[in-house]
């Protein structure tokens, strides 16, 4: 039997949708929220995508490049799909890759809305961790901590403490 999982999560935040496209594909700014990792992509179809543990990260033995994937579609400041797969655990990385995408809409007042479809058919562990399951052992709330970092820090400027 497959497990089919897609998640589906939506935040709105104050800032416009070239800042927040800025906050997802700079790796300035993916230092600063979330696993506070360096995110790099190579914005074409195609292009790879490398997502890097940050130090303390590394000195608990993740690998250098903690996730890693490929750029199916990018449509600056508004649309990103891209493959996904998680290389800090071994059962995670067999799990291979799943389908991630952003969708950034402008809407009134300033305020967009940021939502993040991760498709993880055939990939239960990682379902779970990205689900904010094993949060309560260190690995962080999944999609939903990263996005309120994400928000945090566009709003406000700074960032969420946890």
């Amino acid at each position: 039997m497959t497990d089919t999982t897609v998640q589906v999560h939506r935040v709105y935040i104050k800032a416009t949708a070239q800042a927040i496209w800025d906050a997802i594909t700079r790796p300035e700014w993916t230092a600063r929220y979330g696993h506070r990792g360096l995110s790099e992509y190579d914005l074409r179809p195609g292009g790879a995508f490398v997502g890097r543990a940050n130090e303390g990260m590394i000195a608990r033995g993740t690998p250098e490049v903690a996730v890693d994937g490929e750029v199916v579609e990018a449509d600056p400041p508004h649309r990103l799909v891209q493959t996904f797969r998680m290389l800090m655990d071994p059962g995670l990385a067999a799990e291979g890759f799943t389908r991630l995408t952003y969708e950034i809409a402008e809407g009134a007042n300033g305020v967009c809305t940021l939502t993040v479809t991760h498709d993880l058919t055939g990939a239960p562990g990682l379902a779970g961790l990205m689900r904010g399951d094993f949060e309560a052992m260190g690995a962080g709330g999944g999609w939903p901590w990263t996005l309120s970092g994400l928000k945090t820090l566009l709003e406000t400027g700074k960032e969420l403490e946890s």
